[in-house]
């Protein structure tokens, strides 16, 4: 390119989705022929619900569905998430107070456009789910890392949260269950931060869209029910995509203050206007109806979760704890980085090299650790069917052994 079409800096900042490009490598190497085994994407592998797709279909043909509607989503849509976050999270909002967006990203990328300046710094307990610090760069901000590991559950420490604030400190993300880890976090840590944001007037952003998918003894505290006091400065993100497998629907939404939704559906009204009609109409069925379905599929991820984990650590070399929320394993591989691995005795010097090399010899598909500020490890979706994850875990084995 010649100087002058050269890109802005802006986008040059920010790094490719790592699971995506996973997901599409898999795929393409599907598409020519070879027997690929995807654990990288986070998509549940059942299909949409029936009464959720009928809802969809007798959408189609309504008119009203075939024009432009509120740029921050259907009416009634708006206040069947407002009485969901009533029903789930215990706490009542405003309709007024939700916009709907094209997915958790769009809800995630709008949060940072307009909550930061340029040089605002957002906190990002990691491992983090791989678009958080991307879409912080985009706003011109600076994503803090804060790691917690293994040893404390992937649960992050207040005192390191604190030691991370500065002047410039705006805000910070908060995501149980969590996306890499399956963490749950505690109703003690969650109220902790809530209080210390509170304290130090800091905007808390809340991803909860793996709210309905946790397991054993685990259950989910919501902030804004844990620190009512602090909902003047909270943004919840949420979806249908994972709880109802609606990944390709795309609807999102956020619940945040009056002000904040006004703004962010002033952006939207730029960016893309409306979210499709007809997802909406899916949406509404989904959110305003039971969750019947969703505990049969969480029944079938907690079978998928033990068997994942029991085959993990049964690799020399693998340890993997247990997670108790969303659908993935992280698995601690750094005991098989520097040594040769696989029947052509590959070493691999990180763990990108490694999801590298399982992806290109055995077939197998997972996110290397490097995507969440976790390097050292992989994470393995098991949202997929149980005869796909018991031949990817085979492959696994005896390609490390």
């Amino acid at each position: 390119m010649a100087d002058w079409q050269q890109l802005s800096t802006r986008i040059g900042n920010v790094a490719p989705s790592a699971t995506l490009a996973v997901d599409s490598k898999a795929k393409a190497m599907k598409a020519a022929g070879l027997d690929v085994i995807g654990f990288g994407a986070g998509e549940p592998n059942f299909p949409t619900p029936d009464y959720i797709v009928d809802a969809a279909a007798a959408a189609c043909r309504d008119p009203r569905n075939h024009r432009y509607t509120p740029t921050a989503g259907l009416p009634e849509l708006r206040q069947a998430i407002a009485d969901k976050t009533l029903r789930d999270s215990g706490y009542a909002v405003d309709p007024a107070q939700v916009v709907v967006t094209n997915g958790g990203k769009q809800a995630v990328y709008e949060t940072f456009q307009v909550l930061l300046d340029d040089g605002d710094e957002v906190i990002i307990p990691a491992p983090y789910w791989t678009s958080y610090p991307e879409a912080v760069k985009l706003a011109g901000g600076v994503p803090v890392e804060v790691f917690a590991g293994a040893e404390r559950g992937f649960e992050p420490d207040i005192d390191a949260i604190e030691q991370a604030r500065t002047a410039k400190t705006k805000a910070i993300v908060v995501n149980t269950p969590s996306n890499p880890t399956g963490a749950v976090w505690s109703k003690d840590t969650i109220t902790a931060i809530g209080k210390w944001a509170l304290e130090h007037h800091i905007w808390v952003i809340s991803d909860e869209i793996y709210e309905h998918l946790h397991y054993d003894d685990a259950s989910v505290s919501y902030i804004g029910a844990c620190v009512p006091e602090l909902r003047d400065q909270l943004l919840v993100l949420n979806g249908v995509a994972k709880t109802y497998a609606m990944t390709g629907w795309r609807v999102g939404w956020m619940v945040a203050p009056a002000p904040v939704a006004k703004a962010v559906s002033t952006l939207q009204g730029h960016l893309s206007s409306n979210v499709s009609n007809v997802s909406q109409r899916a949406a509404l069925a989904a959110v305003g109806g039971p969750l019947d379905a969703v505990a049969t599929m969480r029944a079938a991820f907690d079978v998928r979760r033990k068997a994942i984990v029991a085959a993990l650590n049964a690799v020399d070399g693998i340890i993997c704890p247990t997670p108790t929320g969303a659908f993935y394993a992280f698995a601690n591989v750094q005991a098989l980085l520097g040594r040769p691995v696989g029947p052509e005795g590959t070493v691999c010097a990180t763990s990108a090299d490694f999801a590298a090399a399982l992806l290109d010899q055995a077939h197998v598909a997972a996110v290397p650790g490097e995507a969440f500020g976790a390097p050292g490890y992989l994470r393995f979706s098991y949202a997929l069917a149980d005869d796909q994850l018991a031949e990817g875990m085979r492959r696994l084995a005896a390609w490390v052994g």
